[in-house]
């Protein structure tokens, strides 16, 4: 065989080989850096009548690494512990804590082997709106050092209460508790009644420590009224989760983003951790 037609050979073969051969799956951009949660929840009704330990190991299964239980429901914290090692899932942290009445939920917290507990900021429109926010500021910076001491966050969300219903409103509340203790647990679906998700990533900032994920549908608000347009499943709403990832690019978040939809059984809440892998690209 002559030159030319080695040559000529050869790179045939080659071609063929770079045709047959799979294309190596890229990463995420947030793989590695986001894990996936839920709210406990979600899978309270599908666990129903199995011991904890095998329904954490069948929301591992479902493609979770953690959940987080509201405080109500852990009513023996070294159960959850004990299924928290036998699964593998993480309880990554806490939800339901108040200001005022603190402690308690940061020593549960600290128990379960969490590092946060969300908290929601009362609010009652009947009174007047500037002694009320002075007195959530001065309960969470009077708690601030409890929780350091304890190495748990308090993470305020960002909820319906019609209370911090702008990004500017939750960084100047956030800025005036002047703790890094005190961050924020930024919903990435609730602020839509009010504002675009990227724009409250933007503002947030490094304050948003974790991230609670749901869908948001505006036409469904407006046509089927504003709670029912949280039903859509996550992806196909009206949330821009590619500027939304954009704006946590520029923060270089990393930690848990977890589900707060509606719950379901095994297939449906594998279903909801394969959709958060889409809209966080966080897959393979």
């Amino acid at each position: 065989m002559n030159r030319r037609s080695f040559l000529h050979t050869t790179g045939l073969a080659l071609g063929a080989s770079l045709l047959s051969s799979p294309t190596p799956a890229q990463a995420g951009q947030f793989t590695g850096k986001i894990r996936k949660s839920l709210k406990w929840v979600m899978a309270a009704n599908a666990a129903k009548g199995l011991p904890l330990v095998e329904a954490l190991r069948k929301l591992r299964a479902c493609g979770f690494e953690g959940v987080e239980p509201h405080v109500s429901q852990v009513k023996d914290a070294a159960e959850w512990v004990e299924a928290s090692k036998g699964s593998g899932l993480l309880i990554d942290g806490t939800v339901g804590g108040r200001p005022g009445a603190l402690e308690s939920g940061i020593d549960l917290t600290k128990k379960l082997g969490g590092d946060s507990m969300l908290v929601v900021v009362p609010y009652d429109i009947k009174s007047p709106l500037v002694p009320q926010w002075n007195t959530a500021r001065d309960q969470l910076k009077a708690a601030a050092p409890y929780a350091e001491k304890q190495k748990i966050k308090l993470l305020i969300e960002n909820v319906w209460a019609t209370f911090l219903i702008s990004p500017f409103d939750m960084a100047r509340f956030i800025d005036e508790v002047g703790s890094p203790w005190v961050q924020v647990h930024f919903d990435i679906g609730n602020m839509m009644r009010w504002g675009v998700a990227e724009h409250w990533a933007a503002v947030l900032g490094k304050r948003s420590q974790k991230l609670d994920v749901k869908e948001y549908d505006l036409k469904k608000a407006m046509d089927e009224g504003m709670q029912k347009a949280f039903n859509v499943p996550l992806g196909e709403g009206s949330i821009n989760w590619p500027a939304v990832r954009a704006e946590l690019a520029k923060i270089n978040f990393t930690g848990w983003a977890a589900a707060e939809v509606r719950g379901g059984d095994w297939t449906y809440l594998a279903d909801v951790a394969k959709r958060m892998d889409k809209v966080l690209d966080i897959a393979p």
